[in-house]
């Protein structure tokens, strides 16, 4: 679990991603999410666009995004999600204490 000080720290790391994954009027298929498990192990953190025809709600979608990754909701807004999970073995981003 992540504390208040180190959300707002990720979030702004976000504000300069670009999202790399788009979610449309499929949904959320396996391959949307091998690319988010993916993008997590390089990176750590992922930005996620929701597109107007995807048939799920961001919120709902950040959150199954989210249980079925082990990833932390950094952010939901508008249709835009944050995901973060520390790698472990080659960590790529130092949290503040």
């Amino acid at each position: 679990m992540l504390k208040k000080h180190q959300k707002q720290y990720l979030k702004g790391l976000a504000n300069n991603l670009k999202p790399t994954i788009m979610v449309g009027k499929n949904g959320l298929t396996e391959n949307i999410l091998t690319s988010v498990i993916e993008g997590l192990i390089a990176h750590e953190l992922v930005k996620i666009s929701v597109l107007n025809n995807s048939p799920l709600k961001p919120e709902h979608l950040a959150i199954e995004i989210a249980s079925e990754t082990n990833s932390e909701i950094i952010s939901q807004l508008g249709r835009k999600i944050v995901l973060y999970k520390k790698n472990v073995k080659e960590p790529k981003i130092l949290l503040p204490k």
